[in-house]
């Protein structure tokens, strides 16, 4: 076991990091485990920007301006962040039945890719967050209706 104290911003965070016989990583961090994969075989890859597809000039503005804060819907779960880090892919589509487990998006933290699944059951009614963005610990990924 390796433990590891940082600081972002003004926030402490402490993690400790248990290597697993399967290949997989047990991280704790503030005291909430997370088991990830980690793939040692592949080369480092650079950084990829992705591109959406071309939209009109109208509706390109509003969504290339940082997402604000918003509030859940009536009876909604919200799945949020449990670290800083950068979305990498989004699995989830709205309206996508869901059950615990499901992975919804996948984040890279601390140079490791985490999968954010659902922790409930429901269908998906809004995905807050898109590929490229960048997000703090309990910020709103997924909401779950």
């Amino acid at each position: 076991m390796k433990d590891i104290k940082f600081k972002i911003g003004d926030k402490k965070y402490e993690a400790s990091v248990v290597e697993k016989e399967d290949g997989k990583v047990e991280v704790t961090v503030n005291g909430k485990a997370y088991t990830v994969e980690v793939e040692r075989e592949a080369p480092k890859a650079k950084p990829v920007k992705v591109q959406a597809p071309a939209a009109p000039k109208a509706a390109a503005a509003p969504a290339a301006a940082p997402a604000a804060p918003q509030a859940p819907t009536a009876g909604a779960k919200t799945v949020n962040a449990p670290l800083p880090g950068n979305i990498v892919k989004v699995t989830a589509t709205v309206g996508q039945a869901v059950k615990p487990g499901d992975v919804l998006v996948v984040m890279e933290a601390m140079k490791m890719e985490n999968n954010i699944v659902a922790e409930s059951e429901g269908s998906v009614s809004r995905i807050l967050v898109q590929v490229g963005q960048t997000v703090q610990s309990g910020d709103a990924l997924v909401e779950i209706a």
